[in-house]
C-alpha cells in the first residue's frame, strides 16, 4: 500500500477541490491518513465488494461506491466478472492490477492513475508533530536516553526468505553502539527474528514492541538511519525520509521503495557469508554519512 503513495499524490493534485478517500486493511488507510496522504480513511471491506463476486448481476449500488466521483481499484483485476460488475456501477472505474510487469511496482501504479513518475511526487512524508511526539515518548519507554542519535532495526519480514540472518545485523549494528541508541522494531510477526538477534548481539538494544503504525511512523520521524529487510517497516521508513538501507533479494527488487533517499542492496537470506557482512557496513555506513 505505501508504495501507492505517489499514485495517491497524483490523484489528490488531478482534482484538488475534491476529497480524497482511501479503502485498505484499517490501520494502513489510518496512518495514510495521519501522514496526510489521503483525506479519509475507509476500511476495506466496508465497500461491500465482496457482493461484486456472487450472484450474475452487480447490486443495485454500494454507498461507498455511489458517493464518490471517481473510481481507482488495485484490487479483482485478475476477475473479469468483478470488474465487469464494478463497472456496471462505476464506468468509469480503473481496474488494475497492484502489481505490473518487468519495473517499479510503484511506477506502474502511478501510470494506472495516468500519472508519469514526477519527482514531486516522491517527496518525503512529514510526520505531524503530534505523531513525533508519542514517537518520543515510545522511545523513552523503550529506554531511550533522549541524547543519543536513533538507529532503526528491523530483522524480521513477512515470511523467512525476505529476512537477512541475524546474525549479519548483529555484525552490522555492534560498531555503532557507543555513539547510537539501537533501537529494534518488533512487529507481529518478528518474534523470532527479535530474539535471534538479541542472542547475537553484544551491543545494548533497545525494544520496540507492536507500536501502533503511527507511533513507528512518530519514532521514525525522528530516527537518524534505518537498516531492515524487504518488508512494510522498511517502505515507511523510507516514505519519511530516513536514510534508510534496505535488504532485498534479487527476485524481489520491483518492490523496492519509491523514495530517493532509500538505498536497496541485493543479499542472500539463505545463509550468512562475510563478503555479505562487509558490503552491507559499507552501505550503511554510506547511508548514515549523508544523515
Amino acid at each position: 500500500m505505501l508504495l501507492a503513495v505517489p499514485a495517491l499524490r497524483a490523484l489528490a493534485a488531478a482534482d484538488p477541490g475534491t476529497p480524497l478517500a482511501l479503502a485498505a486493511q484499517p490501520r494502513i488507510a489510518r496512518l495514510c491518513h495521519a501522514l496526510g496522504v489521503v483525506d479519509r480513511a475507509l476500511a476495506f471491506d466496508a465497500l461491500g465488494l465482496h457482493a461484486l463476486f456472487a450472484g450474475e448481476a452487480a447490486p443495485a449500488r454500494l454507498p461507498h461506491l455511489a458517493e464518490a466521483t471517481r473510481v481507482v481499484c488495485w484490487f479483482g483485476a485478475g476477475d473479469p466478472a468483478f470488474v465487469a460488475r464494478l463497472r456496471a456501477l462505476v464506468p468509469e472505474a480503473v481496474v488494475a492490477p497492484p502489481a505490473g510487469e518487468g519495473g517499479p511496482v510503484w511506477e506502474h501504479l502511478l501510470a494506472s492513475v495516468g500519472a508519469p513518475p514526477e519527482a514531486r511526487w516522491r517527496a518525503p512524508l512529514e510526520a505531524p508533530a503530534a505523531l513525533l511526539e508519542r514517537g518520543r515518548r515510545a522511545l523513552l519507554a523503550a529506554g531511550w536516553d533522549s541524547a543519543r542519535p536513533v538507529l532503526l532495526a528491523h530483522p524480521g519480514a513477512g515470511g523467512a526468505d525476505k529476512r537477512w540472518p541475524a546474525e549479519g545485523f548483529a555484525r552490522v549494528l555492534e560498531p555503532l553502539a557507543p555513539h547510537t541508541a539501537l533501537v529494534v522494531h518488533e512487529g507481529p510477526a518478528d518474534a523470532e527474528a527479535t530474539a535471534a538477534l538479541a542472542a547475537r548481539s553484544r551491543a545494548p538494544l533497545l525494544r520496540l514492541r507492536e507500536p501502533d503504525l503511527d507511533v513507528l511512523a512518530g519514532v521514525l520521524g525522528q530516527a537518524r538511519g534505518y537498516l531492515g529487510n524487504d518488508s512494510g517497516v522498511s517502505h515507511l521508513a523510507a516514505a519519511l525520509g530516513v536514510p534508510a538501507l534496505v535488504l532485498f533479494t534479487a527476485g524481489k527488487l520491483a518492490w523496492a521503495p519509491w523514495a530517493p533517499a532509500a538505498r536497496t542492496l541485493v543479499v542472500s537470506t539463505q545463509a550468512l557469508d562475510e563478503g555479505a557482512v562487509g558490503r552491507v557496513a559499507d552501505a550503511l555506513d554510506e547511508v548514515l554519512g549523508g544523515a
